[in-house]
């Protein structure tokens, strides 16, 4: 009879709602950011979470779907558009959903033609390019950026995992910044709105 009982929960969803609820390090997991992040999200109401009798955090696996997909198609509070172009979609969206965070409008390609049928729909006030990238690099979709806009229309911030210091080279391609090995997507973060400020 024991055994009964073992075998019906085995083949049932564990305890606990299962994979409809995720803890916080899941959470963070899932939509590739810090926990740190997700706690803050969760704080100012952002994002739904539910608490254990222990006080511990979790968060329903829709919600973090809806979540994702709300941000990602609405701009909020009309702030500064950023245009991040790289084909790595993991980082778009972690660097996406920190900015907006701040009130800044996203919007992501995932190569230099996306990224440059976006800057023909509506101009960035600043462009977040990748050098790596298939087909098209960075430093070609800057020099086209450069030909069709003019030199210093919309300031760009280059960065790569895969290449190290390029600073001269980036600056003297027109870009604002170079971001290069060790790669750190907040460094990335806090450019962009130290640039934007500026």
């Amino acid at each position: 009879m024991a055994n009964e009982g073992m075998r019906s929960r085995k083949g049932g969803r564990p305890a606990g709602g299962g994979l409809e609820w995720l803890t916080l390090g899941q959470a963070a997991e899932y939509l590739g950011v810090a926990q740190s992040t997700i706690r803050k999200w969760s704080d100012s109401g952002r994002l739904p979470a539910f608490y254990t009798p222990g006080g511990h955090r979790r968060f329903r696996r829709s919600d973090l779907d809806a979540f994702l997909s709300n941000s990602r198609g609405t701009p909020l509070r009309g702030g500064p558009v950023i245009l991040i172009v790289d084909d790595d979609a993991r980082l778009r969206e972690f660097v996406r959903v920190n900015l907006e965070m701040d009130g800044y409008s996203v919007r992501e390609a995932a190569s230099a033609a996306e990224g440059l049928a976006a800057l023909e729909e509506e101009p960035p006030d600043l462009i977040l390019l990748d050098v790596m990238m298939p087909e098209v690099d960075g430093w070609e979709m800057l020099r086209r950026v450069r030909e069709r806009h003019g030199v210093d229309s919309i300031p760009v911030i280059m960065f790569s995992g895969k290449v190290d210091d390029r600073t001269a080279a980036a600056e003297e391609h027109g870009a604002q910044a170079f971001i290069g090995k060790p790669f750190d997507p907040q460094q990335l973060i806090q450019s962009t709105k130290q640039l934007l400020r500026a």
